[in-house]
């Protein structure tokens, strides 16, 4: 049994600039003994409390940066000062910055990579990723008592945090990416698959965000198989920047496997895989190796199905299926299909 759901994709946000800082430490404290019968009591001034880190966590019902528009300033609390009694000041709490799959964080300024969440790479810790650590608390005059002075008045500044300005970039993670010229039938397929209900209609760029569907393979949600990623239209060119340019290429990067769709109702149905494999390698030419499946689209239409042949002969060796979203036809096989594929993307650790 196949049923899918919709992640709502309202306001896509793939980018974000925003401003960190981890706490500053508290204060050491100067302080003394003074207790009945302990006329000459030594010092007893304790540290200050670090400061907060910045620490970023992966999210995994977060699909957009859309949270990080609203929001652009992050800080962590300061450690309180240390007190007298041998008291320490109190760490700083934390500022937690919650992401989703597969962003990354850059320097701003320079673009330099900071940190990559598809995987492994840098030190993270139980809680997340810690970008910034907080500032360390200052000594309290306990730790400045001597043989020549047993009554220190000395203690240490907290140190100062640390700012970072980051920007912040999604790039989504989905095991099928659908890739095609407009109006090939992507949002169609998907919305045929997830009741999605993006917008449709006969015109270039129609869809101008990536829109996410789930398969799910039981009666549960989470049961989930793999994430179909519909992503807005290609156009000869785009690698250069031609229509939506290489706005949404970059999202076809973290997605496992491709679906080609061809619609054999257009003059160019022989000619369009070539040209969307050029667009995509002269992007990343690691997207050639990824595994790949054809559509031909639109087999209710005349003449679609001896295209349908055509684009086989031409095509020998790679996988092909004739689809119509109108009539359903092929669909229960895509759906076998796209289930395979991801399999075998899984399989080879891709």
């Amino acid at each position: 049994m196949f049923f899918w759901y919709h992640i709502a994709v309202e306001r896509f946000a793939d980018e974000a600039i925003i401003e960190v800082s981890s706490g500053s430490g508290g204060n050491g404290a100067v302080a003394f003994r003074r207790e009945k019968y302990v006329p000459l009591g030594g010092p007893s001034g304790g540290d200050g409390g670090r400061g907060g880190n910045v620490v970023f966590t992966v999210r995994r019902n977060l699909r957009t940066l859309a949270h990080l528009r609203f929001k652009r300033i992050y800080k962590a609390g300061n450690g309180s000062d240390g007190e007298g009694k041998n008291r320490y000041g109190r760490k700083g709490e934390d500022v937690i910055i919650p992401l989703p799959p597969g962003s990354l964080i850059r320097e701003a300024d320079t673009g330099e990579l900071i940190h990559d969440f598809s995987g492994d790479g840098n030190p993270t810790t139980e809680g997340g990723y810690v970008f910034l650590k907080g500032g360390n608390g200052g000594w309290g005059n306990i730790h400045f008592k001597s043989s020549v002075n047993q009554s220190p008045r000395r203690a240490l500044p907290g140190q100062p945090g640390k700012t970072a300005k980051l920007k912040v970039e999604l790039q989504i993670m989905a095991d099928i990416g659908l890739v095609g010229f407009p109006n090939a039938g992507k949002s169609s397929l998907l919305d045929r698959f997830t009741n999605a209900r993006p917008k449709i209609a006969a015109y270039p760029f129609t869809t101008k965000i990536p829109n996410l569907g789930v398969l799910v393979t039981g009666d549960s949600l989470d049961d989930a198989s793999l994430i179909i990623a519909d992503i807005p239209g290609l156009i000869e060119g785009a690698s250069q920047g031609a229509g939506l340019g290489i706005q949404f290429l970059k999202h076809i990067s973290r997605t496992s496997a491709l679906a080609f769709l061809i619609d054999l109702s257009e003059d160019n149905y022989l000619e369009a895989f070539d040209v969307l494999l050029k667009e995509l390698t002269s992007y990343d030419s690691g997207l050639a190796q990824k595994k790949r499946l054809l559509l031909g689209t639109k087999t209710d239409l005349p003449l679609t199905h001896e295209r349908l042949a055509e684009l086989g002969e031409k095509y020998p060796n790679e996988k092909l299926r004739g689809i119509s979203v109108f009539s359903g036809d092929g669909i229960p096989e895509l759906t076998r299909d796209l289930l395979r594929l991801a399999g075998e993307t899984a399989q080879d650790g891709i």
